[in-house]
């Protein structure tokens, strides 16, 4: 499986930076989902649980409070105003 550049950072700091396959989101105009490949573009993301896909073919979810997403060729990074890992 192609895989991407996902970063997750917030004002603590660095919350993840490594490979990924998939992140979903919930963006203002409703869930969304990014995987490698996927068309460059920028958009708010709302409060909600996130899923990210590992190259390893496991899943680990977040909650995020909102913030910005950002996709741009094989690199996409979210900016949070917190981010917390679920399990």
């Amino acid at each position: 499986m192609n895989t991407f550049r996902l970063i997750v950072s917030s004002p603590d700091g660095t919350t993840f930076d490594g490979e990924a396959v998939l992140l979903t989101v919930r963006g203002v105009a409703g869930e969304l989902a990014v995987m490698a490949g996927h068309a460059p573009f920028v958009t708010s993301v709302v409060a909600c649980d996130c899923k990210v896909g590992l190259a390893d073919d496991t899943d680990r979810l977040a909650h995020t409070d909102g913030g910005l997403l950002s996709v741009a060729h094989d690199r996409v990074t979210l900016l949070s105003g917190s981010f917390h890992w679920l399990e």
